[in-house]
């Protein structure tokens, strides 16, 4: 009887190839209906070689055309839709052998955007994880690491500009209007890093200079229209490499770097080597048409790729079970360069909050439902469904403790030593902790914890003070709830930054280790009960279980020296209150009163601090969740906020103005945030006397930060000037696609306010205008992705119609993109959270979508996992 169970793969079976590739060379004849790959591949036995085995390559909507070694065609083969197995090989494949392959693929019909496929007449490829076998058959793992010459030809008419990795070559014009270009990149690399890019493309270029004294040719391709937004891309791109150099000595090791922006692209952007292939929404910016937010975005994303060039690209993956290790390292190299470039210690704080406020907003709900998985997962059905927060933003919360624990100079030198031990070569998270461990001489054994277990470790902290004694004594226990597959946890190693605070000068701050499941420490001569700030700077990825009194926290609130901590008693007081069904009492009002009006303050500093958790973080905090209920009670109190602090937000908002040409540094953007949110406020105390301003700001902006702002401002709160406003932000943008993405996404997005309600109707009219594209990853996401994964009072309906529309929109998708209707997919997977009558009418809207005969493994995986299948 034949079974449809789901294929899955486990880390301890992982087995080295029995094969590997030495030299590739490619020639690719492109042509959307009928693409002919011929390879010419140099064979050697691989570390699992077993004599007489077959070559066993993969393979994914190929036209087998031949098969050739050296020079002879073979014919002792078997091929199946996805393999194409070699048997007979010279010497039992003892030897060295030439191996070359014709196939064809139709990259017009591809529109996973995955492979080799065509947008907007131009083409694109995206190989991670497992695209490269949807181009040619190979052994499409990344611990098989070739190095490639690739040839393209195309139709010079249609294909002026053949890009691929590396250095090029040479270029040649060949007879009936085609021509070639050769490139050649000099360093081993696996497959999934492998890029070409043809089509009618312009591109800004530099020349720097690097710490060696290496000239350097930096290029962005984009389509010609594009070229005018590339400027602060390619800022972000010498920066970045100017960083890298200073900070870890790391410097780019190619003759050119190339980036290009397409706007069909499944995820932010992809680093493969030398030729980094982008989503427009990550290189694309002017004021006019682009955010702070997006300038800011892309400065990263930016970075974020370019700093794969070596964690990711010269040190790579032994399997996809390691992606952490490149993935949680890189968005740390990230984040300290984006904190680097704020330009002070208070922007540094900032950058770190928001950060924070993305890991507890996407992340720990993650880590406490049906998807979660260890940093380094140890089973996985479809490597698609890893590319997580966990695997992103947790793996850098990890490697930010090596630096907490070894320091800024100790976590250098484990780097130095990473890069000495495994340049060239495919590794795994055991090798990055043993170079931190060794370069610094620590036992970080019990470290690996928390590439392991998953779920977030929860702090019990209780603190007792003798005032005979003048003595202070904190004892800390750790646990983690049980997560799929693992019902008990191993105690973590957690740092933890704390400092005690009194009237006096004694004030003191150490960093403990919490390595056992509980542990006290004792600080002697403390002359009065200390107020305790901990896990500052949010030094370890937990959840801490406090019952810190409110006139404590109002303290600490009003005066930690430590930004973060300052901002999380703020949130603290905010979500005990809201929870409560309070309203912000006296007290609280007066420390946002004296927050706001503080001129020390960062801009962006008192807008964080004023801006309340997110619904969904909210949703953790609570053992049965009703969600029209928390975003009552959380509106209620927002709208106290502004009523009662109307007068100081009216004066922020002159305040912070921002005269002269758009600048998107840092400190103008604060200044922006802060009164844009004042702009907000004043809306929510009372909409009919403050639209106008809004309405003045959205018709006299100069830059899209403004305008957005005001026009967003004016569809959240339900002023009668919304729709006039909306219609004339189409129009003025309607030919710039990723605007219209906002345009889109504010309407879906959209709250319920009184006698206004975002209805599915609504939700369904977008859906069905004209600039929508359900094939277009951005678009889908501006609509589908806004409505149920970014507006949860509006989603989470008692007649389950939301539910309902998502499962329309998942299998509508999974016909399309297997990648995005998975991320879709997951909007319902915390179902157990929510009271009735939600929860019953969730988890038939999963069982619906469960039913489908045609579903991806993509989605049925996640589906799977969220019903406990």
């Amino acid at each position: 009887m034949k079974t449809d169970l789901p294929q899955s793969f486990r880390r301890l079976e992982y087995r080295p190839p029995v094969y590997t590739f030495d030299q590739v060379e490619l020639d690719i004849a492109l042509d959307p209906a009928r693409t002919i790959v011929k390879s010419r591949i140099d064979v050697l036995p691989g570390k699992g070689f077993v004599a007489g085995a077959p070559l066993v390559l993969v393979g994914q909507d190929l036209e087998f055309v031949s098969l050739r070694i050296n020079g002879d065609a073979h014919r002792h083969f078997e091929l199946t839709p996805e393999t194409l197995s070699i048997h007979s090989l010279p010497n039992e494949g003892k030897d060295p052998f030439i191996l070359e392959i014709i196939s064809i693929c139709v990259p017009e019909k591809n529109t996973t955007l995955m492979g080799l496929y065509v947008s907007n007449g131009n083409f694109f490829t995206q190989c991670e994880a497992e695209g490269f076998r949807k181009i040619t058959y190979f052994l499409d793992r990344p611990d098989v690491m070739a190095r490639y010459r690739v040839t393209l030809q195309a139709r010079e008419a249609q294909c002026p500009v053949l890009l691929s990795n590396g250095n090029l070559l040479k270029t040649e014009k060949l007879p009936n209007g085609w021509h070639s270009a050769t490139w050649e990149d000099p360093f081993p690399k696996p497959s999934y890093l492998f890029a070409l890019v043809a089509g009618k493309l312009e591109c800004i270029e530099e020349t720097i200079t690097t710490s060696s004294g290496a000239k350097k040719l930096l290029q962005i391709w984009v389509e010609p229209h594009d070229l005018k937004k590339t400027r602060h891309a390619m800022d972000s791109l010498i920066a970045s490499i100017h960083w890298d150099e200073k900070r870890f000595g790391l410097e780019l090791d190619l003759e050119r770097f190339m980036i290009v922006a397409v706007s069909d692209f499944n995820m932010g952007a992809m680093e493969n080597k030398g030729l980094n292939v982008f989503n427009t929404k990550f290189v694309l910016a002017q004021p006019e048409t682009a955010t702070d937010a997006d300038f800011a975005n892309i400065e990263s994303v930016v970075a974020h790729e370019y700093f794969h060039n070596w964690t990711g690209n010269r040190v790579t993956c032994q399997d996809w079970f390691q992606l952490s290790l490149k993935e949680g390292l890189t968005v740390f190299r990230d984040q300290e360069f984006s904190a680097d470039q704020m330009g002070s210690e208070s922007g540094r704080a900032v950058k770190r909050i928001e950060d924070v406020r993305l890991l507890r907003q996407m992340q720990f709900p993650e880590d406490a439902g049906p998807m979660a998985h260890p940093i380094r997962p140890d089973e996985y059905q479809e490597i698609n469904n890893f590319y997580t927060v966990t695997v992103y933003e947790k793996g850098s919360e990890v490697v930010r403790m090596y630096q907490t624990l070894l320091g800024r100079e100790g976590f250098r030198k484990g780097m130095d030593l990473y890069f000495k031990r495994h340049d060239g070569q495919a590794v795994t998270c055991d090798d990055f902790l043993a170079a931190m461990a060794d370069a610094n001489h620590r036992d970080l054994t019990q470290f690996k914890n928390w590439y392991s277990q998953a779920g977030t470790p929860r702090v019990k902290v209780q603190e007792h003070y003798d005032a005979t004694k003048k003595q202070y004594q904190l004892t800390l226990s750790q646990s983690c709830a049980p997560s799929p597959g693992q019902p008990d946890k191993k105690p973590f190693h957690i740092p933890l930054k704390i400092r005690l605070i009194t009237s006096g000068n004694e004030q003191v701050e150490k960093l403990l280790e919490l390595t056992e499941p509980e542990q006290s420490w004792t600080f002697d001569n403390i002359s009065e009960r200390p107020v305790l700030s901990i896990n500052r700077d949010f030094s370890a990825p937990i959840q801490l279980e406090f019952d810190q009194s409110e006139a404590d926290l109002l303290t600490l609130f009003s005066g930690d020296d430590d930004p973060f901590s300052r901002w999380e008693a703020g949130q603290k007081l905010a979500m005990q209150m809201i929870l409560g069904n309070r309203l912000p009492d006296a007290k609280l009002i007066e420390a946002y009163r004296t927050l706001l009006m503080d001129p020390q303050l960062d801009p962006a500093f008192k807008e964080l601090a004023l801006t309340l958790p997110a619904e969904t973080y909210l949703y953790e905090q609570c053992k049965s969740v009703d969600p029209q209920q928390i975003f009552t009670a959380r509106r209620a109190f927002r709208k106290e906020i502004a009523k009662q602090l109307q007068l100081e937000w009216a004066a922020l908002y002159q305040q912070n103005q921002t005269p002269g040409p758009f600048k998107p540094d840092a400190v103008s953007a604060g200044k922006r945030a802060l009164k844009n949110l004042a702009l907000s406020m004043l809306l929510e105390a009372d909409p009919k006397t403050w639209a106008p301003m809004a309405v003045n700001q959205y018709q006299t902006a100069d830059n899209m930060t403004d305008r957005y702002a005001a026009l967003s401002a004016l569809v959240i709160h339900g002023a009668k000037e919304a729709n006039e406003c909306l219609a004339d932000f189409f129009n003025r943008f309607a030919n710039d696609a990723l605007v219209i993405d906002k345009w889109f996404a504010l309407q879906s997005s959209r709250p319920p306010v009184e006698g206004l309600e975002l209805t599915l109707s609504d939700v369904k009219h977008l859906r069905e205008h004209p600039a929508f594209k359900l094939n277009n990853p951005n678009r889908a996401r501006s609509v589908i992705h806004a409505f149920c994964a970014n507006n949860p009072a509006s989603f989470h309906q008692p007649d389950g119609s939301g539910y309902a529309f998502w499962v329309e929109s998942v299998l509508a998708l999974d016909a399309i993109n297997p990648q995005v209707a998975a991320r879709l997919a997951r909007a319902l997977d915390r179902w157990r959270l929510f009271a009735e009558p939600y929860q019953s009418k969730m988890k038939a809207a999963l069982e619906q979508v469960a039913a489908c005969q045609t579903l991806s493994p993509d989605v049925r995986e996640v589906i799977g996992k969220a019903l406990g299948n």
